[in-house]
């Protein structure tokens, strides 16, 4: 099953956890939950794709819009938990040119906040 398992605050930090296959209607979810909150003034979000372990195309392009609509707020996107696979192609898409990768989600706060 593709989709966002949980979306919580900590730390000031919004945290949205995945589960499945990264593709578009994963990321539009994750897009969607993102929004919600940066309407409301959030702007740092982790993703958790500890329970993802495949992106496509289409999913990392959605992610790069959500970089570029916290760009517009002095916002910051980081992921953590990543599988070698995901953390490849987010390099080699450029997406680790904008935004921070963590081991775990405790590092990723510890960073963040």
């Amino acid at each position: 099953m593709n989709s966002v398992t949980n979306v919580e605050t900590k730390d000031n930090v919004l945290i949205i956890t995945t589960e499945g296959y990264l593709n578009k209607d994963l990321g539009e979810e994750i897009q969607k939950a993102a929004q919600e909150h940066i309407k409301k003034g959030a702007n740092k979000i982790l993703i958790n794709l500890e329970r993802s372990n495949i992106v496509n195309s289409i999913g990392a392009s959605i992610l790069i819009e959500l970089i570029e609509e916290l760009q517009e707020v002095d916002g910051i996107l980081a992921f953590c938990n990543l599988a070698t696979i995901i953390e490849k192609t987010f390099k080699i898409m450029g997406l680790t040119k904008y935004c921070e990768s963590y081991p775990t989600q405790e590092e990723a706060l510890k960073n963040m906040s």
